[in-house]
C-alpha cells in the first residue's frame, strides 16, 4: 500500500522586530494533535507554494501577507504518510494574528520555541531558525 503524500506550505510568522513568531495549536482530533506548529496548510491543485500559505494564513489566522521569503523545504516520512514541507518567513502582514479557526495562537519568542511541543519534522525548521 503507497502511503499518502502532502505538499504542505507553512508560514513562520515574525513580529515587527523579528524576535517573536506566532505558533497555533493543532486540534486534539489532527494529526500529531496538542502539537504547536506554524499555521499553514495543503498545497492545492494548481497553486504554488507561496499562494498556499498566503491563502492558507488569511483562511487560519487572519492576516494579508505583504513580505514573503521562502525558508526552507524538507521532506519528513510519518508510518502513515509522507509529508513534503515549504516553510516561508512572513515579514511582514496587514492585521491581527488570530486563531481564526477557533485553534489556540501565541506569540513566542524564538529563543524559547524549543520549549513547546512541535512534531518532529519541524526540528531542523527550529533549529535554523534560532540561527538567523
Amino acid at each position: 500500500m503507497d502511503k499518502k503524500q502532502l505538499w504542505i506550505s507553512a508560514g513562520i510568522i515574525l513580529n515587527a522586530q523579528q524576535n517573536q513568531v506566532f505558533i497555533t495549536q493543532r486540534a486534539a482530533k489532527a494529526h500529531k494533535g496538542g502539537f504547536w506548529e506554524f499555521a499553514g496548510g495543503k498545497v492545492e491543485r494548481n497553486e504554488t507554494a507561496e499562494q498556499a500559505v498566503v491563502r492558507e494564513l488569511h483562511e487560519e489566522v487572519g492576516i494579508d501577507v505583504t513580505g514573503l521569503e521562502h525558508f526552507m523545504s524538507l521532506s519528513h516520512d510519518y508510518p502513515e504518510k509522507s509529508l513534503k514541507f515549504d516553510f516561508f518567513l512572513v515579514t511582514n502582514f496587514e492585521g491581527e494574528a488570530f486563531g481564526k479557526e477557533g485553534q489556540p495562537g501565541k506569540w513566542v519568542d524564538i529563543a524559547a520555541l524549543e520549549h513547546a511541543d512541535f512534531p518532529e519534522a519541524n526540528a531542523v525548521v527550529l533549529d535554523k531558525l534560532k540561527l538567523r
